[in-house]
């Protein structure tokens, strides 16, 4: 529930036994048709002697009204009865009657990036005038901001020209998530199609998610959308476009897949404001003649998707004990921000000393992988298995799985309905302008007031590079001790060894720009949060390991979320071996890396830099890092002793192994050049 709703005072009081040889007084108060009720609320009454509330109930028995305690609301923002609350829209904005719904399908096999071959052609359009408009969505202009909500938005029907050919695509996009804002049909199987930016803004040209009919097969089809602002994209690094079929889905149970053909990205010409816009042009076939297909920058997660889920679980009997759904705030629109609660109901005051983990997603609606890696959290966190069973025993999970449904339903890629991007806004104090980060952020802050957090992750999606990597906070200059410095690395480094295929460490980034001063990510870490990452998913694929070359999909970045919850148990483990061992490596890094700098827009890598201490002149102290032994005993003394008692995933990788490993780390310069030598087998992959 929302603070204000917090602050609403509702009676509970309940009138004693004294008070009954008072009901005759009241008695008096109620006209003859009130007694054909069944059910009166004492605020009804209007008598001073009564106490004004919607809290007590006055119901008809044998002859006397019978006041009783009216039952307690939901208070976990999910109904019993039925779904939760119905999406609200912009009351502008036109909707279809029909409900999109895709099959959870995973390809049998990885799919390849698509591989250049020289001789992709860049379609130019100068002049479409006089070419057939097919699909023309204008109603997202009719105001130049957000003014209301309503259930459903605008229904009005929206009349579609279009060429009286019979083989002419009909195109839409008028459903939740999606993005499409004209297409022009400029050769019998070519199409120029626009999306939409972002609500009341005029940039933020990225995602794009839409219908299309009335196809015919085995076609050569070119759609080139031509207002995309970004000059940099994945699709030139052999990104696919996905295609989904519902006559695939309905035959053979095929659900999203990577399609296209001279695949192209590319400067086109220049916008009405003068802006540099570019061009993504491709080719396919569809599968199948008459058939409703759709196409998406990412695989689709919707609003309504995520409010399923959460019934799912709400209604699960064993779920629903140790997850607790409840309403963070309202959004501009009055859509609910959920945030869920996770652990184990704790018997005693042991459970008032777990510390606290804090995940966020979709802050930015466009970046949809970041809510299937969510996904992938939640499914093993409220697993059965005992690595779950004790992450709850150990911890207090804070998670708000969606921090912008607005942007979300009306298919914007950045920005919520108040034209601005709300992960450059946690330290605003515009509480009705940027509801789900400001309560987000007092959440927060009034959590840590009773425990400690250990960590705090934003989940999000990257336009640019490639693999999953995260983003910390640098704190040399909070922190005068190397070891400090270096911890902060160290859950990256975890999970980079846990998920070696698709995470990479190297492209981690520890900075903070005054740019990026009102993320979550530096606001949390401001307030205290040492552990403070925002995770990026590409939303193509990976360049390590096994998954060299290939896309992902959900299934993919739903792993993320158990080596995630993986590594999490590696972090806390009270046996300290892989610990150690990862500040051992760091430390490493530090000795035999360059400490060239590279000076640019971006943060700045860890292989850039292994590490940026607060005086240049420190650089790599042997009197530091030489003395092993030494080194070791000064990180134990900088770490709370902790109850022997994580431990679980084959009891921590056989714990006594690796205790022995840790051993020989710290017995002489032999060991060390061994270790130095595995720490580079690692990095390479």
């Amino acid at each position: 529930m929302s603070e204000d709703s917090e602050k609403e005072d509702y009676s509970d009081r309940t009138i004693s036994d004294d008070d009954e040889s008072d009901e005759d007084t009241l008695i008096k108060f109620l006209d003859e048709d009130i007694h054909h009720c069944a059910l009166l609320t004492a605020d009804a009454l209007g008598d001073p002697f009564f106490p004004r509330t919607t809290q007590i109930l006055l119901e008809y028995q044998l002859g006397r009204w019978v006041p009783r305690l009216r039952k307690p609301r939901d208070l976990y923002g999910v109904s019993s009865s039925g779904p939760l609350s119905p999406t609200r829209w912009p009351y502008h904005c036109e909707v279809i009657d029909e409900k999109v719904k895709h099959i959870d399908w995973t390809p049998l096999f990885p799919e390849p990036v698509y591989v250049p071959t020289g001789l992709e052609i860049e379609p130019a359009y100068s002049n479409t005038s006089e070419d057939t408009v097919v699909y023309l969505a204008e109603d997202a202009y009719k105001e130049p901001c957000f003014v209301y909500s309503r259930v459903g938005g605008n229904r009005t029907p929206l009349k579609q020209p279009a060429d009286n050919c019979d083989n002419t695509l009909m195109f839409e996009a008028r459903f939740e998530s999606g993005n499409l804002q004209k297409v022009v049909k400029v050769a019998e199987y070519e199409y120029q199609l626009t999306v939409r930016p972002d609500l009341f803004t005029n940039k933020h040209t990225q995602w794009y998610y839409f219908q299309v009919t009335n196809t015919r097969a085995d076609t050569a089809y070119r759609f080139t959308i031509v207002n995309f602002t970004k000059p940099a994209s994945l699709y030139n690094r052999g990104m696919r476009p996905l295609f989904y079929s519902e006559k695939e889905a309905q035959l053979h149970r095929v659900g999203w897949r990577r399609i296209g053909e001279q695949i192209k990205y590319y400067k086109s010409q220049q916008g009405r404001d003068g802006r540099q816009l570019f061009s993504l042009t491709w080719t396919f076939q569809f599968p199948h003649s008459q058939d409703t297909c759709y196409f998406a920058h990412c695989y689709p997660y919707t609003y309504s998707n995520l409010q399923d889920y959460l019934s799912a679980i709400h209604s699960d009997p064993v779920r629903s004990k140790f997850c607790k759904i409840r309403v963070l705030c309202p959004t501009l629109a009055r859509n609910m921000v959920y945030v869920l609660t996770i652990t184990t109901p704790w018997k005693n005051a042991d459970g008032r000393r777990r510390k606290a983990v804090i995940l966020t997603a979709r802050v930015h609606p466009g970046e949809t992988n970041s809510s299937w890696m969510m996904k992938g959290f939640l499914d093993y966190l409220l697993g059965d298995s005992r690595d779950a069973q004790l992450l709850r025993d150990t911890f207090v999970f804070k998670v708000v799985p969606m921090l912008n449904p607005d942007g979300v339903i009306v298919g914007n890629y950045r920005c919520s309905l108040s034209g601005r991007d709300l992960n450059r806004n946690y330290t605003s104090v515009l509480k009705e302008s940027f509801p789900s980060v400001w309560y987000t952020r007092n959440m927060i802050h009034r959590l840590m007031e009773k425990r400690e957090v250990i960590l705090y992750c934003d989940l999000h999606g990257h336009s640019r590079k490639e693999n999953i990597f995260m983003y910390g906070c640098d704190g040399s200059y909070r922190s005068k001790t190397k070891s400090l410095y270096l911890q902060q690395r160290i859950f990256p480094l975890m999970l980079s060894k846990n998920c070696p295929d698709k995470f990479s460490f190297p492209a981690c980034k520890f900075n903070v720009q005054k740019s990026k001063e009102g993320t979550g990510r530096v606001v949390m870490w401001k307030m205290g949060i040492r552990n403070s990452f925002t995770m990026e998913a590409t939303f193509c694929g990976s360049t390590l390991g096994n998954k060299r070359g290939t896309h992902f999909n959900t299934r993919d970045l739903e792993s993320i979320g158990y080596h995630f919850c993986d590594s999490l148990l590696d972090y806390c483990d009270p046996d300290r071996s892989k610990y150690y061992q990862c500040l051992k490596e760091l430390e490493e890094m530090e000795k035999h890396m360059s400490l060239e700098k590279t000076v640019d827009d971006s943060d700045t890598s860890v292989i850039e830099i292994a590490v940026d201490l607060e005086s240049s002149s420190r650089g790599s102290d042997s009197s530091e890092s030489n003395d092993c032994q030494t080194y070791l005993v000064q990180l134990t003394s900088q770490v709370t002793n902790k109850k022997k008692h994580l431990k679980t995933k084959k009891e921590r990788n056989a714990a006594i192994a690796s205790h022995q490993n840790a051993t020989k780390e710290v017995c002489g310069e032999d060991n060390e050049k061994q270790i130095l030598g595995e720490t580079s087998s690692d990095m390479t992959e």
